[in-house]
Parts: C-alpha cells; structure tokens; sequence
C-alpha cells in the first residue's frame, strides 16, 4: 500500500487549446479516493475560473507536465496562489494502448497524490525574464553565423577565394573590396588596392590575385546583398537585447561579480550562467544534484548486473555548451593555471573530452559552492606555483624510486650517480 502524501490534489494534462483537470481527494473514512474531472479551455477566463474551481475544493496541490509553451499560461495565472509540481512527460506517461485526455490527468492526479513525481527546476520570475532574453540572444547569435556563412558560400560560387587571403572576411577592407565587386562594371586592380587598409598582415597582389577571373550571376549578387542587410539587422537587434540583459541582470551583480572571479568565467558567460540555475542555490540539494541537472554526469544504465553506455545525458543543452566554452579559456590561462592543471592530470588518463567535462563539473561545482556560501574563487586544494613546483619534483622523485624498485625486483644492481643518472646492469644471480 503506497502512502498517501498529499490528500488533495490536482493532475493537469494540459493542450494548445483545453486542459483536461482531476482533483482527487483521499476518503477518510476508507482511504479510497473520489475523482472530480472536469475541462477548461485555454483562455484565460476559464483559466481565471479554472483556479476558482482548484480554491473552491481547497485544492493547493497541482501537477502537471510540460508540453511544450503550453504549460507557461496555466503555471503564470497559478502560481501565486498553487503550489505546481512540473514534470517531466517521461516520468508521467500513460500505458499505451489505453491513453485519453481524462486518463492522463487521473494518472497525473494518482502518481502525485503518492508523491511519485519528481518535479522540475522552475525559477524564479525574474531568473525566467533573464533566462528567456538571454536564451533570444543566443538564437540570434545563430543566425548571425547562418548569414555570414551564406555570404562565404556565396563567395565561394562566384570563384572569389578572399576568405583565404584575409582572415576576417566582414571585416572593413574585406567589406570594402566585395561592395567593389559587386558593383563596378569593369575590375580595376589598382584602385581595388586603394581600398586595402594600411593595417592587414595579407600582401595586396595576393589579394588581387584571390579575385581576379570572378565569376558574378543575378542570383549569387542577391543572395549576398540580402543576407548582409540582414546581418546588419541582426547584429542591431544583438546589441538592443545587449541592453536588455544588462537592465534585467542588475538584481544579480553581486553574484555575477563572484562568478566572475572563476578562472575563465567573464561577467558575460556569468550573466549566462545565472540566468539557467539563479543565484539561489537551495533548489538543489547538493552540487552533485546540480551537475545532474546540467547533464554532466554519466547516466545510470544497468540491467542483470551489466553497466551499459554511461555517457553524460542531453540535459543542459543551453548551460552545457556555455561551461565547455569557458572551461576551454580555463585551461589555456596561465595567470590562474587551477583547472589548466587538473585538465591536464586527467588528460593524460582519459583524453581531450573527458578532461574537459570533468573541468566543467568542477567549474559548475565551485559555482554552487560560491554561491552557497557567498565567497569567492578560492578552491581548498588551490596551490601557489612554487607549492606546483615542488609538486612536480615529488611526484617525479615518486616515479623515479618506483622505477628503481621495479628493476632491482628484476634481479638489476642500480648505482645512481652525482648528476642523477641510472645506471644498471644485471647481476650474475639472475
């Protein structure tokens, strides 16, 4: 017999335009339970009397699963007043082959009703604002390089080999030399130099040489010209949401500030991270709950005592790239070589990757810490150079006496001489 923790209580499945609602209330006198289904629409006066609906049968319990955007109306209009446990659909589905609207919600309404549903992170509104406009800056930085990557292979089609000369190709004279291009009717190499800047490293006669024998069509000269009108567009809209973030990230800068004392984190990339976890930290049991949550962790995968694939699971699809890129600029700084040393000891052992996502956890890890505790980079294990070095001589020493034993164990006289060199021979026992 499952025990019941919440006596009253809710199961939403929810729709583009209706929700499907079952309030289930635990019978005292039996244990049994009553149901109580009914539907709304998605509009919000029937939202409005949707949650009149939960009040009036002093229901404060609710559940549902995110599909899609369609949960956020429901959860914006309920959440001052109800306590939501979202869920993941995996976690909440039907048996197959016997699934309607009104079974899913009974089954939502009996699994929370045992508090058998793990619910999702949902942040606070102002992290939610934060998360939404920088996750709009992220797409728009996508299709910034979508059209610049248009405009190269534009280029390419119109046998113009500039991107193998100049290493910037929007850059002022690459931009320069192109609007030439498309708009003259007859090449002339010596005024195309004119517009070469005093600046670039690439000799001007290898430039010339990268255009000349273009081959221009209707089609290719559009493309261009449009796709640069909208990657002017974009890069305007980039810096109207660049605004945007540092207006709403105000509320949060003694934690990006923190964050930001974190080899290879810039106050940027913490704006960013702040914006998927928030600055409250005890939404998350642990570290390694969190770690968990941003899919850095190897999956549990085992059956009949066998352990299957165990690699990292696809969560944190916005926050796990955002980690990878600052744990690469961790590991190349040498002000502060804390997580450039660690990557390097687990290289050596597992590789590039796995180095680099055990750095991500460790980052992420210290982020939780820091922002636990309020304070500062300053991991326990944290060692000056000169502690490094002395380090590096020890474990050195270390190899060398491993070494030694190995060999007299082989039946080898080892003689050590002033400046440190082995020598060995073998003995006439052996």
């Amino acid at each position: 017999m499952l025990k019941v923790v919440h006596h009253t209580c809710c199961g939403v499945d929810v729709h583009k335009t209706f929700i499907m609602a079952t309030i289930v209330t635990t019978a005292t006198h039996k244990g049994g339970a009553v149901y109580k289904t009914k539907r709304f629409s998605t509009f919000n006066d029937d939202l409005n009397r949707f949650k009149t609906w939960l009040i009036d049968h002093e229901c404060f319990e609710l559940c549902m699963k995110s599909t899609g955007k369609y949960w956020i109306p429901v959860y914006n209009l309920l959440e001052a007043e109800i306590k939501i446990t979202l869920a993941n659909p995996k976690y909440v589905k039907g048996i197959k082959g016997k699934k309607t609207d009104k079974k899913d919600s009974i089954w939502m309404a009996d699994l929370h009703r045992h508090g058998l549903v793990p619910g999702s992170y949902i942040p606070p509104k102002r992290i939610r604002m934060l998360r939404d406009i920088c996750r709009y800056r992220t797409k728009l930085v996508s299709n910034r390089s979508s059209e610049k990557n248009r405009v190269q292979n534009s280029l390419t089609m119109c046998n113009i080999a500039l991107p193998r000369v100049l290493s910037d190709t929007f850059g002022k004279t690459a931009q320069r030399i192109i609007e030439y291009v498309l708009t003259c009717e007859t090449f002339d190499p010596e005024h195309c130099k004119t517009l070469i800047d005093g600046r670039v490293k690439a000799d001007p006669d290898e430039i010339i040489r990268s255009i000349l024998g273009y081959h221009l069509t209707f089609d290719q000269v559009a493309k261009i010209r449009i796709a640069n009108q909208h990657l002017n567009q974009v890069n305007e809209c980039i810096e109207e949401v660049d605004n945007e973030i540092t207006q709403l990230s105000k509320p949060f800068l003694n934690s990006i500030k923190l964050l930001a004392t974190i080899p290879g984190i810039t106050e940027a990339s913490a704006i960013y991270i702040i914006s998927e976890i928030g600055d409250n930290m005890d939404a998350f049991h642990s570290s390694k709950h969190l770690c968990s949550w941003s899919g850095l962790v190897p999956q549990n995968n085992e059956s009949a005592g066998k352990k299957k694939s165990s690699k990292i699971s696809r969560a944190g699809v916005y926050l796990k790239p955002l980690l990878v890129q600052c744990a690469n600029a961790a590991i190349k700084t040498k002000k502060n070589p804390y997580f450039r040393d660690k990557y390097l000891a687990i290289k050596k052992r597992r590789g590039h990757k796995k180095a680099l996502i055990a750095v991500c956890k460790m980052m992420l890890t210290c982020i939780y810490n820091m922002l636990k505790k309020n304070q500062e980079f300053s991991p326990s294990d944290w060692v000056t150079s000169n502690q490094s070095e002395e380090m590096k001589a020890k474990q050195e020493k270390r190899k060398i006496d491993s070494a030694i034993t190995y060999l007299q164990r082989k039946g080898f006289a080892i003689t050590q001489t002033e400046t440190y060199q082995l020598l060995f021979s073998k003995s006439s026992g052996c």
